[in-house]
C-alpha cells in the first residue's frame, strides 16, 4: 500500500493500483498463478484443489499422460506382430500331447485340433529390424519409436475376466482400473475436463464400464465416458430457458447442501459428488470446444484417416458401420485431450474376437486401426508430446496356433498366457495384444 495516503486518496485507488501494490502481494500472487498456468513454473505450482489436485511424485517422472488403446476380443498376434515361421512347416499337424496335457481350452477340442499357420507376410522395419505383418504398414513405419514385449502373459482365457484382469489387475470385479489409479496418484492438470476420459468405437466390450471403474476408490477417479456424437456427456447442455446465472445459483445451493451433509456423515463420496457437479459446470464450455475438430488442419484429419472410405464387410465383429471414422476421430481426440492436461485416455474398440473368417475380418480391423494409431504416434512426436506421453496397445489374451475344429471356426481362446506388448514411452510405444484366446506365449 502506498505510504501516507489519507482515506480520500485510498478510495481513489484503482483496481490496478491495488493489485500492483507491493504490500498487499496480491499482484505477485496473480502473476505467479498466470505464469504457472502457462508452464513457467514447476508442476507443483499448478496443483489445484479437490480430488484431482496435482500430486508431485516422489521421484521425477518423464511421462505425464497415458493413452491406452484397448482392442477388445484378442487380436491374433501371429498375424500382426509375432511371426511364427515354424508354424508353416508344421501346418496341419497335431501338437504333441506334452504341450496340451492338463491344459484347459475355452472351446478347442485338443485331441483333434491341428496346427494352423498364418497367411500373412512379415518384414523387418526401421533400424531396429522390428517385424510387422503386411496388415500394419503404417504402424511399421513407426518401428523405431516402439518397444515390443512378447513375454507378457495372463491366466485368463475368457473375455470378461480377461478384460478386467488387463484393465484392473485382477479378474475379480471391484478393483480400480489403471486410469483410476493413475489419476488417484497423480491428479490431473486439466481444470475443465475430467482427469480420466474414455472413448469408444465398435459394439462395446463385454466387461463394459468395469474396465474403467474406480473400484474401491472414490468415484471421482473413474473414467468419464465421452460419446462420439452430440454432447460428449449426456445432459451437458442446459435445457431451454435455463440461463448460466440460474444454473450457477442452483449448483452453489446444491454444493452448500452437500457440504453440510458431508460434515454430518463424513462420506468421501459426497466430496466426489460436489467435485462432479463443479466439473460438469466447467465442462459446458471446454467439452464442446474439445469435440469440435473442424479447426484442425485438413492434412491432420487426412493423416488420421477421419474421412477415408470404409470397406464393406458382412460381419459384426469389426464393430459395425462407421467404426473407421469413429476410431480415427477417437485417436485425434486423444491427442487433443492430452494437450489439454487430461492425465489418462482410454480408447476401446470391439471386437477382434475372430474365431472364423479370419482372412476377411482381421484385415478389415487392421485397416481401421493401423492408420489412425500411426498418425497419433507421429502427431504426438511432431508436437513434442511423445516424450511425455505413454501410448499402449493391449487386449485380454492371445490366439492359439490351432484350428478350433468346429464348423466354420478357426482360431480359439489360448489357455496359456500369450500377449505381445507394444509400448511407446519416452519416444517409444508399448502396446499389448493376445492371440486367439491364448494365455501364454
Amino acid at each position: 500500500m502506498k505510504p501516507d495516503l489519507d482515506l480520500e486518496e485510498l478510495l481513489k485507488l484503482t483496481r490496478r493500483d491495488f493489485l500492483t501494490t507491493s504490500a498487499s502481494g496480491i499482484g505477485g500472487l496473480a502473476l505467479a498463478s498466470i505464469l504457472g498456468q502457462n508452464g513457467f513454473f514447476a508442476p507443483a505450482a499448478r496443483a489445484g484443489t479437490g480430488p484431482m489436485a496435482v500430486h508431485v511424485p516422489h521421484f521425477p517422472a518423464k511421462a505425464k499422460a497415458c493413452i491406452c488403446i484397448y482392442m477388445e476380443g484378442g487380436p491374433s498376434q501371429m498375424d500382426l506382430f509375432d511371426p511364427k515361421p515354424k508354424l508353416v512347416e508344421l501346418d496341419g499337424q497335431k501338437l504333441p500331447d506334452s504341450m496340451t496335457k492338463n491344459v484347459r481350452f475355452a472351446f478347442l477340442q485338443k485331441d483333434t485340433a491341428r496346427i494352423m499357420a498364418s497367411h500373412r507376410k512379415f518384414e523387418k522395419h526401421g533400424q531396429s529390424g522390428m517385424e510387422f505383418s503386411d496388415l500394419l504398414p503404417n504402424l511399421a513405419s513407426c518401428a523405431d519409436d516402439i518397444c515390443m514385449i512378447r513375454s507378457m502373459h495372463t491366466e485368463q482365457f475368457n473375455h470378461h475376466p480377461g478384460q478386467i484382469m488387463m484393465n484392473c489387475g485382477s479378474p475379480l470385479m471391484g478393483r480400480p482400473s489403471m486410469g483410476a489409479w493413475v489419476t488417484y496418484g497423480l491428479g490431473s492438470e486439466s481444470d475443465n475436463l475430467p482427469g480420466y476420459v474414455v472413448l469408444t468405437a465398435g459394439r462395446g466390450t463385454s466387461a463394459g464400464a468395469q474396465n474403467w471403474a474406480s473400484g474401491f476408490l472414490p468415484t471421482s477417479y473413474a473414467g468419464v465416458l465421452f460419446r462420439s456424437q452430440g454432447d460428449p456427456v449426456q445432459n451437458l447442455s442446459n435445457p431451454p430457458g435455463l440461463s448460466a446465472e440460474m444454473q450457477h445459483y442452483g449448483i452453489d445451493a446444491i454444493k452448500d447442501l452437500n457440504a453440510l451433509h458431508e460434515k454430518t456423515v463424513g462420506d468421501p463420496e459426497i466430496a466426489a459428488r460436489i467435485a462432479s457437479y463443479e466439473l460438469a459446470f466447467r465442462m459446458q464450455s471446454s467439452a464442446p470446444e474439445l469435440m469440435d475438430i473442424s479447426g484442425e488442419p485438413e492434412e491432420v484429419k487426412k493423416a488420421y484417416g477421419i474421412d477415408r472410405e470404409e470397406p464393406t464387410i458382412k460381419a459384426a465383429r469389426g464393430g459395425g458401420v462407421g467404426s473407421y471414422k469413429t476410431f480415427a476421430k477417437d485417436c485425434l481426440l486423444a491427442r487433443r485431450l492430452v494437450e489439454r492436461g487430461v492425465r489418462f485416455v482410454n480408447i476401446f474398440h470391439a471386437s477382434w474376437d475372430h474365431h472364423s473368417n479370419l482372412d476377411v475380418e482381421l484385415p478389415w480391423n487392421a485397416g481401421m486401426a493401423d492408420q489412425p494409431i500411426a498418425a497419433l504416434i507421429k502427431d504426438l512426436k511432431q508436437r513434442g508430446l511423445l516424450d511425455t506421453t505413454m501410448v499402449v496397445w493391449l487386449s485380454e489374451f492371445g490366439r492359439t496356433p490351432l484350428g478350433e475344429n468346429r464348423p466354420g471356426y478357426a482360431q480359439g481362446h489360448r489357455p496359456r498366457p500369450s500377449p505381445v506388448c507394444l509400448h511407446i514411452v519416452d519416444g517409444g510405444w508399448r502396446g499389448e495384444r493376445w492371440n486367439s484366446h491364448r494365455r501364454d506365449r
